[in-house]
């Protein structure tokens, strides 16, 4: 959100603004020329037109793009948030259709986030990232959660629905996210080959 600066605040910054420093160069160059006599009785008029002038020509002040986290590093700390989320997974009793979903997902996670070329080639993807952040962050702990607390209720009122029947369920689709991206991961390092194959192979006949 922008935030008001006071008028001695913009005097300061435009002090030291390209602007400013252009129209003092050509300003100086004006009394130069009114000391070398060539500006006349107009020499006010001198100075100041070449110091609007040099104001003008200047290019104008640029603010410093805003600073994002490395992809790299936005991997380590999905892996640390992973890793919390698989120590709190061992404190939970699943039932073994479920406990069997959630094995199948964890290898595949485990699989996208491990450091090396499959790591390198999710972080060139925002989406997947966000996508297995996401996840990791937000749908398995709330599908767990849920379930234990769920759980507790249908105990003290049997004949609904068993809740491990929905999370095995999330758990499903949350596994067919995670084999989509990296289908996608692996469609992009196929076109990759075949774009280099192209390359080399268009090279050969321009030779």
């Amino acid at each position: 959100m922008a935030t008001s600066r006071t008028g001695g605040g913009r005097m300061l910054d435009y002090l030291g603004s390209k602007k400013n420093l252009a129209g003092s160069a050509c300003g100086l160059l004006g009394l130069g020329l009114t000391l070398a006599g060539a500006a006349g009785a107009y020499w006010p008029a001198v100075v100041a037109g070449l110091y609007g002038a040099g104001a003008l020509i200047a290019p104008p002040e640029r603010p410093a793009a805003p600073g994002f986290p490395d992809p790299a590093e936005q991997l380590d700390e999905l892996r640390a948030d992973f890793d919390r989320l698989r120590a709190y997974l061992t404190e939970v009793d699943l039932p073994p259709a479920a406990a069997g979903r959630l094995t199948e997902l964890d290898t595949l996670l485990t699989a996208l986030l491990e450091p090396g070329w499959v790591a390198d080639a999710l972080a060139t993807d925002p989406e997947s990232v966000h996508a297995l952040s996401r996840a990791i962050r937000q749908d398995i702990p709330e599908s767990v959660d849920t379930y234990t607390r769920t759980r507790w209720w249908t105990r003290l009122n049997p004949g609904t629905e068993p809740p491990e029947r929905h999370l095995e369920r999330q758990l499903g689709a949350l596994r067919a996210e995670a084999e989509s991206i990296a289908t996608t991961l692996r469609d992009q390092e196929t076109r990759r080959q075949e774009t280099h194959t192209r390359y080399l192979e268009e090279r050969g006949r321009g030779q």
